[in-house]
């Protein structure tokens, strides 16, 4: 896809890694090789995982970015947005190996897709935007709304709390945790169990099921556009 993000193609599903340094961080280049990668598994007709580096799955937006201008900021965190949008929408099913640490944007695309699994260990998962000075934006509001329940929602967005692995799975953040070695074959045994979904069935019940949320988010994203987004570090 592009330097940063790399497409791998099975026989029932494709394979996204992104590869972006030492946090993983989600760039605008990052953003685009995600979704030419997601562009590709559309039309091969395949699921998909998702996953990141070894110790990491991301540790959010570019701070960077971030840090450049409320512009910039803004400007990336609505590509982030839109992303999990699609990827909310997205007609197969997604898949995502969470190689470690998942936080900010990284803990968002956990709530983005149909199958979280992570690993066993000592790491964090979380949003910790409050905590680093960033009024949580609509999107990611209306995202962990969707997601989390009340309690796990105000812990999270509110109160920037960090799960481990284990407490991630009762947060919501992720389904189950497994042995490192064994994230990528449980991963690909999940897709292989998705392949018996009807098609058709699952994107239209997807869509069913996520109406309103999808709605809100598309709503949220419209109203981050006409706000200003900083990180008061």
């Amino acid at each position: 896809m592009n330097e940063f993000v790399a497409y791998q193609s099975e026989e029932n599903y494709a394979i996204i890694t992104i590869n972006n340094g030492k946090a993983n961080a989600i760039s605008h280049e990052v953003v685009a090789g995600i979704n030419a990668g997601l562009d590709k598994a559309e039309q091969e007709d395949k699921i998909v995982i998702l996953t990141g580096t070894q110790g990491i799955f991301s540790g959010g937006f570019d701070l960077k970015v971030m840090t450049k201008s409320p512009e910039a900021a803004l400007e990336l965190v609505t590509k982030g947005s839109q992303l999990s949008h699609r990827m909310l929408s997205f007609p197969k099913p997604i898949i995502l190996a969470c190689n470690g640490h998942a936080i900010a944007k990284g803990a968002f695309l956990l709530l983005s897709v149909d199958y979280r699994i992570g690993v066993e260990g000592d790491f964090k998962i979380g949003l910790n935007e409050v905590m680093i000075g960033m009024t949580m934006h609509n999107a990611g509001i209306a995202i962990a709304k969707a997601r989390l329940s009340e309690v796990y929602l105000n812990r999270s967005v509110n109160n920037a709390e960090i799960f481990s692995s284990k407490d991630a799975v009762k947060a919501g953040f992720l389904d189950m945790i497994v042995a490192e070695n064994h994230l990528m074959p449980t991963a690909t045994k999940v897709a292989e169990m998705f392949t018996k979904l009807n098609k058709k069935a699952h994107a239209e019940t997807k869509l069913k099921v996520r109406k309103h949320h999808l709605e809100a988010l598309a709503n949220a994203i419209e109203l981050d556009s006409k706000s200003s987004i900083s990180i008061d570090l």
